[in-house]
């Protein structure tokens, strides 16, 4: 009885150790500024600076197309493939489904085919765009995002499909609600690695607001 208490208190000890890693990683990982410019509950309007992100465009369900985007991004910034210096982790990384091309675009053109979906690393604030080292795998794309106006719903727990809808349509709902509508399609956003336990995650839906309605 007395082993059986000795390796329960040292498992809370590590249980512990490994939450304080936890809490000063999280809190040592960059994420971007932006302005709150309203707040009701777990709703915001948000005002985002111009971003610089590294994309790729994959295929698939949600959850396939965001695990076969993370590798050749982990590459880039890692360095595994190319030359220079690595890149810090940032959160978040966040994925968005694609709008359908017309026929008649450019190759260049940001939006992905329909079905796809466009995931994202958030570039360190210190980077200028032409400072980033040029991705080694074509499919990684770098760009800059312009200044947007965000409504956001942040939540914790797994992001399952059924979770993510659930608080896409209560945001969607709260918008419409504010006078507002949508300029684009969602996108989710994902602050944490697999392995955090559910109550300590952070994911939010963001939905960018059309340019002509600032509130």
């Amino acid at each position: 009885m007395k082993t059986l208490l000795i390796i329960l208190a040292s498992l809370a000890l590590l249980g512990i150790a490994a939450m304080a890693v936890f809490v000063f990683v999280v809190q040592n990982v960059e994420t971007p500024d932006y302005e709150v410019v309203r707040q009701e509950g777990p709703f915001e309007i948000r005002q985002y600076p111009p971003l610089v992100v590294a994309e790729v465009a994959r295929k698939g369900s949600r959850k396939e197309a965001l695990s076969a985007g993370f590798s050749p991004l982990a590459g880039y910034i890692f360095a595994k493939d190319r030359t220079g210096d690595r890149v810090a982790m940032t959160a978040p990384v966040t994925q968005q489904p694609g709008e359908k091309i017309p026929m008649t675009a450019p190759v260049t053109q940001a939006q992905t085919a329909e079905g796809s979906w466009r995931v994202r690393f958030i570039m360190p604030s210190s980077y200028a765009l032409e400072a980033l080292p040029p991705p080694a795998d074509p499919d990684v794309r770098l760009q800059e995002l312009p200044p947007q106006r965000v409504a956001a719903v942040r939540f914790s727990g797994r992001t399952t499909d059924a979770a993510i809808a659930e608080q896409e349509e209560a945001l969607r709902a709260w918008l419409q609600a504010q006078g507002l509508s949508a300029a684009d399609s969602p996108v989710y956003a994902y602050y944490n690695d697999p392995f955090t336990p559910g109550f300590l995650r952070r994911n939010e839906v963001l939905i960018r607001v059309a340019e002509t309605q600032k509130g």
